[in-house]
């Protein structure tokens, strides 16, 4: 090393001057050797790792002086605990000298990036383990107690209020509902809004009664002989397809709200819709036709909602009514009727006789009585849309029963992801109003945008906030969406080979109401089948318009308008240019069975094999002596046709005592000396099955024929549809 090299240079320079210095002496100084000595030990151990050195007495004399290097000691000792220990107790104490790492040579910003495959960020949170939760939600709720219920972090939460643009000081600060329901929404939870009545006006409000049954029970008739009108003769086709709500005043004085469903079993959805915002369901049944699948339908969906029911037997004037036989199929059912000691009240009545109707009234009002409903009536409103269409003139348009609170002319609101600002309100007769109270079906207009029948309506401060809620909903909704269309896609099973490829039929709805449009497509898709695939792919609210013509001839779509108008003659006219199916009708039983049968053509079918015909064996033949140019010698076997007909280009089977023998073509079919095609039955006829010659009297041989079979549309009774394949 250097260091050591250095260190001996000046050793022997301090060497070299005290030899120097005892030359010049005749005789030694016999003193002179310690201070010698002493001075080369100081100077060793000034240098670490240099070895000591020594000036042999022997040696020394006047002229000649040598300097001997003591060898370095070499201690040999076994490692024992003690010993170990004492060594590390020799060590100095205080800070230790960090040990030098090794030197990592920084890459210069110059150099180009290396090349590695991407790889993406954990999520934090799978889809699946994000189910649809929902938590309640109330006016000055803490920014803590949200976190509670949402399951999130605090700090999670105020990175979303700051991102909303709103202030806070602590977790303790109270949110507003709407800003509450803005950050849940963020989180990815859903909510249920709860509203306090505290220092609120509470008075008695009407009775909301939903009409439930069967189609073609007498629902609407019922309706209209409490009202004094004939609805029920302007509806297409004589039945109900749209949820209507009205006011009737009872004779009594008393007023009654009542929602009247479809019967048919496309209406399931305004069905269910009705009995959510109902207090009493009035379950119509005919007298002469019993309990029926859609009795039973209305049945649960009251006992979901957890709605007490009022069983109106209707067409009791009919000379085949049995009022006692409904009775009996109602408590079979499990509803527990008065007259066998149940709570559910019977009233046995009439539509075109106009008789039981006061005994239906009395039962209406003592329900009600005993609910003893009541709601605010002063503070926001709280309404609920029982349908919505697109008027040309006015724009959207929702119809609405009022919850809680009162609806006022002006004020902004939200109804599901749509926004707007009240611009008129009127009764289901029509005149405008200023304000809607508590059990008063409204329709409403100045909205943004055409709700979805069964969103909720709220009231909100400003325009500002209306627009961040319904951008807050729209967001929410669409992520619901993909994650649906997502899961769908991960739980699809792989198409495997023994099943056919399925054919995709896609459609484009239209309809004059949001429930109509909703009923049609939940219809339309319950016709999906294993070979045919109802797609969907656009719905609407209004005419048939010229981007829906657009639209279809893109993909190849068919039109289905219900309820809506004719086609102009310039749209008819492109419509056949293009060679686009347009259906419109006005009764869903037409409209169902016409898509229906559209579907079975447009179905590949399925190839089935079946027997064609039956010949059986009488005699054999043997050609001999045939040329080499003709081939070897043949078997004929003389058949008589049994059953159905023999084809020359179909399959035969030989049977043998019910064994199957031989399975080939036909290479041969003469009937009286002449080739034929076809040989019908009862008719003799000679036939030659190619590679088989091994006949015997007696044995049947049978015409097979691949048969392409279709599927079939099927209706039943109740109204429910599907294709069976």
């Amino acid at each position: 090393m250097a260091w050591r090299e250095v260190g001996k240079k000046s050793i022997c320079a301090n060497l070299t001057k005290a030899l120097a210095s005892t030359k010049s002496r005749d005789v030694l100084d016999p003193l002179s050797t310690p201070i010698l000595e002493d001075a080369l030990k100081s100077i060793s151990s000034s240098i670490k790792h240099v070895p000591v050195f020594s000036v042999s007495q022997s040696s020394l004399g006047a002229d000649n002086y040598q300097i001997l290097p003591n060898r370095p000691l070499t201690r040999r000792f076994h490692a024992s605990p003690g010993l170990l220990a004492r060594r590390r107790s020799d060590e100095p104490f205080g800070l230790k000298t960090p040990k030098k790492e090794k030197y990592v040579k920084r890459e210069s910003k110059m150099q180009p990036p290396v090349e590695a495959p991407y790889v993406p960020p954990k999520p934090k949170r799978t889809t699946k383990s994000l189910p649809d939760r929902t938590i309640d939600i109330f006016e000055g709720m803490t920014i803590g107690e949200l976190a509670k219920h949402a399951n999130e972090s605090i700090s999670t939460l105020q990175e979303i209020l700051v991102n909303v643009g709103e202030k806070f000081d602590s977790e303790f600060d109270t949110l507003s509902i709407d800003i509450a329901e803005l950050v849940a929404m963020e989180t990815g939870v859903n909510v249920r809004r709860l509203h306090s009545n505290e220092g609120a006006e509470i008075l008695r409000r009407p009775a909301v009664v939903t009409v439930m049954g069967h189609v073609d029970h007498g629902k609407t008739s019922l309706l209209d002989a409490l009202r004094q009108t004939s609805v029920a003769a302007r509806e297409a086709g004589g039945i109900t397809q749209h949820l209507g709500a009205f006011v009737v005043s009872m004779p009594s004085g008393a007023s009654i709200t009542f929602l009247d469903t479809p019967g048919h079993a496309a209406f399931s959805a305004m069905r269910a819709r009705g009995a959510a915002v109902t207090d009493v369901v009035v379950l119509v049944v005919a007298a002469d036709d019993g309990v029926m699948p859609q009795t039973l339908e209305a049945m649960s969906h009251a006992k979901a909602a957890n709605v007490p029911i009022v069983v109106a037997i209707n067409k009791c004037d009919k000379p085949a009514a049995d009022p006692e036989r409904v009775k009996v199929q109602l408590a079979s059912e499990g509803l527990l009727l008065e007259e066998m000691g149940g709570d559910v009240q019977v009233v046995e009545v009439s539509a075109v006789n106009k008789t039981g109707l006061d005994n239906l009234e009395e039962a209406l009002l003592l329900q009600a009585d005993l609910m003893d409903l009541k709601a605010r009536i002063d503070g926001p409103a709280q309404a609920y849309v029982v349908e919505a269409r697109l008027d040309r003139g006015r724009g959207p348009l929702a119809t609405a029963i009022v919850k809680a609170g009162t609806l006022v002319c002006g004020q902004h609101v939200v109804v599901g992801a749509e926004w707007g600002r009240i611009r008129a309100i009127r009764d289901m007769v029509g005149n405008l109003t200023d304000q809607a109270k508590p059990a008063m079906p409204v329709e409403i207009e100045g909205l943004r945008g055409l709700p979805m029948a069964g969103d909720d309506i709220i009231v909100v401060e400003s325009e500002e906030r209306a627009r961040m809620l319904s951008a807050g909903r729209k967001k929410k909704y669409e992520k619901d969406r993909l994650r649906r269309i997502d899961e769908g896609r991960t739980e699809a099973p792989e198409p495997s080979e023994d099943v056919p490829e399925r054919v995709e039929m896609p459609i484009i709805v239209k309809a004059d109401v949001q429930g109509t449009v909703q009923a049609v497509t939940d219809a339309l898709k319950s016709l999906n089948s294993p070979q045919v695939f109802v797609n969907v792919v656009h719905v609407g609210v209004g005419p048939i318009s010229q981007s829906d013509f657009d639209l279809a001839q893109a993909c190849g779509a068919c039109i289905v308008g219900f309820n809506v108008k004719n086609l102009p003659t310039s749209l008819s006219l492109a419509a056949s240019r293009a060679s686009i199916k347009v259906k419109i009708h006005r009764v869903i039983y037409h409209l169902l069975e016409d898509i229906g049968n559209l579907i079975v053509d447009k179905a590949p079918g399925t190839f089935e094999t079946q027997v064609a015909g039956e010949a059986q064996v009488l005699n054999i033949f043997e050609l001999k002596g045939r040329s080499k140019s003709k081939g070897d010698d043949v078997k004929i076997a003389g058949c008589r046709v049994m059953d159905g007909r023999v084809t020359k280009s179909s399959t035969m089977r030989l049977l043998r005592s019910g064994e199957v023998m031989f399975e080939g073509s036909c290479v041969s079919l003469k009937r009286e000396k002449q080739d034929v095609d076809t040989v019908g039955k009862g008719n003799e006829c000679g036939l030659v099955i190619g590679d088989w010659d091994d006949f015997q009297i007696g044995d049947v041989i049978q015409c097979l024929e691949q048969v392409n079979r279709k599927p079939k549309f099927i209706s039943s009774e109740s109204g429910a549809v599907r294709i069976e394949c």
